[in-house]
C-alpha cells in the first residue's frame, strides 16, 4: 500500500487497544465510505474532547469541568472515597448506581515488572486527600483488581492511610453472582471461601 494518509490512519488505530491492523483497515475503510455522515463528525468530536475535556485535580476523574461534577456534588457522601486504577473504573461503578460517595483515580496499578512506582500514581495525591479529610473522610475503599499488581497496590496504600485512623475497605472478591462453582477456577474458590460472611 502506498505510504499516504489512510496508511497513517490505520496505522493509528492499530495502536488502540483491542484493535490490530486488520481491525484497523476495516474501520478506516468504513469511515472513509461514509465521510460525512461518520467521518466528519467523528474528527469533529475526537477535536472537541481533546480541547475540552479536562482531567480533575482532585480525583483524575475525566470531565469538563475542572473539579469534576462528582468532587462538586453536594449530595455525594464525603465521608468514603473509592479508590479505583482507571476513570473507566469509575464509569463501571457509577453505571450500577449503588455506590455515592467520592472517587480518587490512580491511574494505574503498581507493576515492578513495567517499572511503574507509586511516584508514576497518584498515591500520594490520595494520602494527602485523606490526611486533609481527617474529619471528613471516614473510610477509603479499595477497588482495584484481584491481581497481583492490583493486590500489591492495595497492600501499599492500605499500609500509608490505616495510619491516618481511616478505615480501609476492599471489594469482596470470589463467587460472581450467576457463577456455578464446576466452572471456577481454584484461586476463585478459595478467595471466595476466605472472604466469606
Amino acid at each position: 500500500m502506498i505510504e499516504g494518509p489512510l496508511e497513517h490512519v490505520i496505522r493509528l488505530f492499530s495502536g488502540l487497544p483491542g484493535l490490530g491492523n486488520r481491525s484497523a483497515r476495516r474501520i478506516a475503510l468504513y469511515m472513509l465510505e461514509r465521510r460525512g455522515s461518520v467521518m466528519m463528525p467523528l474528527a469533529n468530536a475526537l477535536a472537541d474532547a481533546a480541547e475540552n475535556v479536562k482531567s480533575c485535580s482532585c480525583c483524575g476523574n475525566l470531565d469538563m469541568g475542572d473539579p469534576c461534577h462528582i468532587c462538586i456534588d453536594e449530595r455525594r457522601d464525603k465521608s468514603k472515597i473509592c479508590v479505583v486504577a482507571q476513570v473507566s473504573d469509575v464509569w463501571a461503578i457509577e453505571r450500577t448506581g449503588a455506590y455515592k460517595g467520592q472517587y480518587h483515580v490512580l491511574g494505574g496499578l503498581l507493576s515492578a515488572l513495567d517499572g511503574i512506582g507509586p511516584e508514576e500514581l497518584r498515591i500520594a495525591r490520595l494520602v494527602e486527600r485523606v490526611s486533609e479529610g481527617t474529619k471528613t473522610v471516614k473510610e477509603v475503599i479499595l477497588a482495584l483488581s484481584a491481581t497481583v499488581d492490583g493486590q500489591s497496590t492495595a497492600h501499599y496504600i492500605s499500609d500509608y492511610i490505616t495510619s491516618s485512623g481511616v478505615t480501609v475497605s476492599r471489594l469482596a472478591h470470589g463467587v460472581p453472582v450467576g457463577g456455578e462453582l464446576d466452572y471456577l477456577d481454584d484461586g476463585t474458590i478459595v478467595t471466595a471461601l476466605n472472604s466469606r460472611k
